[in-house]
């Protein structure tokens, strides 16, 4: 079993930036394409990028394209997403999920974590 633990939300203004962080554990060896989600008050749960095992290959939503950045450290089995120009709309729960596909746009997701709030304010 895989543990993901994210961390570094907050509330932020409009146009500021952040970066929040999701921890695995346990068997990760068996856990190849990470990706974030999220998920804002009222809506379904939507895909916001994903990365490969090696950080190479990488997949954005449109919505975040040009904003966001993913990236991972295997060594320390973290990863991470780089939030830029934040704007109100970004305002959601941010989960951390993990793959045993090694694609970042599979729609195979295995395990998640409990999710970290993310507040832009006007």
């Amino acid at each position: 079993q895989v543990q993901l633990v994210e961390s570094g939300g907050g509330l932020v203004q409009a146009g500021d930036s952040l970066r929040i962080s999701c921890a695995a554990s346990g068997r990760t060896s068996s856990t190849y394409a990470m990706a974030w989600f999220r998920q804002a008050p009222g809506k379904e749960r939507e895909f916001v990028a994903a990365v490969s095992w090696s950080g190479t290959i990488t997949h954005y939503a449109d919505s975040v394209q040009g904003r966001f950045t993913i990236s991972r450290d295997n060594a320390k089995n973290t990863v991470y997403l780089q939030m830029n120009s934040l704007k109100p709309e970004d305002t959601a729960v941010y989960y951390c999920a993990g793959s045993v596909v090694n694609s970042p746009t599979t729609r195979r997701w295995d395990y998640w974590g409990q999710g970290t709030q993310v507040t832009v304010s006007s």
